[in-house]
C-alpha cells in the first residue's frame, strides 16, 4: 500500500496558484500562434494597446505570481482572507473570459478560462475550510 502523505493547507493553495498561472501563461503564449497576432504585435494594434491596459494585465498575472509564496509566508488569517478574495476574483474574471471568447481561433483560451475557473474556485474551497487548529 502507498501512503497517503497529508498535505498542508499552505502547499496546496500555492500549488493550485502556481498551476493556474502556468495556466495564464500558456494561454498567452498560445495566442501567438493565432491568426495575426505577430503583426498585430509588431504595429501595436492588440489588446495591449495602451500602457494602461499593459498595466493592468501585469499587476494580474503577478497577484497571482504573487499568491503563490503568499500562500506559504502569511500567517493563517491573512492568508485565507487574501485567497478567498484573490480567489473568487480570478474565478468570476475567467467565467467572464470564457463567456465572452466566441472566435474559433481562441477555443483553447475558453478551455484554459473553464479549467483555471476551476482551479481559483478551488483555492477559494480550501481557504474558506482552512483547518482550525486543535485545542488541546
Amino acid at each position: 500500500m502507498l501512503e497517503n502523505t497529508k498535505v498542508n493547507i499552505k502547499i496546496k493553495l500555492a500549488a493550485l496558484w502556481t498551476s493556474v498561472t502556468l495556466c495564464y501563461l500558456y494561454g498567452d503564449y498560445f495566442e501567438l500562434y493565432t491568426p495575426d497576432k505577430v503583426n498585430s504585435l509588431i504595429t501595436g494594434e492588440n489588446n495591449l494597446d495602451s500602457p494602461t491596459k499593459l498595466l493592468i494585465a501585469s499587476i494580474i498575472l503577478a497577484i497571482s505570481s504573487l499568491m503563490v509564496a503568499a500562500s506559504v509566508i502569511l500567517k493563517p488569517k491573512l492568508n485565507r482572507i487574501l485567497n478567498i478574495i484573490f480567489g473568487a476574483l480570478f474565478t468570476l474574471m475567467q467565467i467572464a473570459i470564457g463567456i465572452y471568447t466566441t472566435h474559433e481561433w481562441y477555443l483553447f483560451y475558453v478551455f484554459l478560462a473553464f479549467l483555471e475557473s476551476i482551479i481559483t474556485a478551488l483555492v477559494v474551497w480550501y481557504a474558506w475550510k482552512w483547518p482550525k487548529k486543535k485545542l488541546d
